[in-house]
């Protein structure tokens, strides 16, 4: 078979599982403008737009939505998840959950129902609990995190030693400021605030509040007395 014959067998095929699909139920944006393995699964009402990327073994549930330009492979995304702009490989969404744009979860990551994982969110290898929410800027590597909780921007879970990784666990209904860092393996307990710009790495019990920062101070005058900045600034 010459590239011809094989190109056009794949465009048959390709657009014979589109209209499968279309028939289901499924609503594309666009029925020619998407790749869409035989082995995915997609429910009536799911909407696929422009330019999207599904494979191997992915299930998209009822009333999902996928938005332009997301590669979902071994993804299941539940009903009523709205994924926009995003990757998504070999792990779970629940439903009414959003995800995007440009997030980005990798295997082995379970995030539950109605939760948020929003713009540059890193998740890999972690479960994040039902209600608990990201919006933006974040690391969760090897992290267990529970229900409602809620991530400020810049939070990173610093899974890695240089040599081993290790996991950490932020209990139900806790608060993690922004620009704060979790050494793992560290466990955080339920109902516990972490202040913005602090960095953990022992275990903080239920409860409590978690500040691990110095006290800013100011020193009056250290500026023009050094003359570091020019009179023009």
């Amino acid at each position: 078979m010459n590239f011809e014959e094989y190109r056009s067998r794949e465009s048959e095929r390709i657009q014979a599982n589109r209209k499968r699909m279309e028939e289901d139920g499924v609503i594309f944006q666009d029925i020619y403008n998407a790749y869409i393995d035989d082995s995915v699964v997609i429910e009536e009402g799911a909407f696929i737009a422009c330019n999207v990327t599904l494979k191997g073994n992915t299930v998209i549930h009822r009333e999902a939505f996928i938005g332009q330009s997301s590669y979902l492979e071994n993804a299941e995304i539940g009903a009523g998840t709205k994924v926009q702009t995003s990757y998504i490989l070999d792990s779970k969404v629940g439903e009414n959950t959003t995800v995007g744009p440009f997030a980005y979860i990798r295997p082995g990551s379970v995030i539950g129902n109605e939760c948020k994982v929003g713009d540059f969110v890193e998740v890999k290898n972690s479960t994040f609990g039902d209600g608990s929410k990201s919006s933006h800027l974040t690391y969760i590597g090897d992290a267990d995190v529970g229900k409602n909780v809620n991530l400020g921007c810049g939070v990173v879970f610093v899974n890695y030693d240089g040599a081993k990784k290790y996991r950490s666990k932020v209990g139900d209904d806790s608060f993690i400021g922004c620009n704060s860092n979790l050494v793992a393996p560290v466990n955080v307990g339920d109902g516990v605030y972490v202040a913005a710009a602090t960095t953990i790495t022992e275990d903080v019990p239920s409860d409590a509040l978690c500040i691990g920062r110095v006290r800013a101070e100011n020193k009056e005058g250290w500026v023009s007395k050094r003359k570091i900045l020019k009179k023009d600034q």
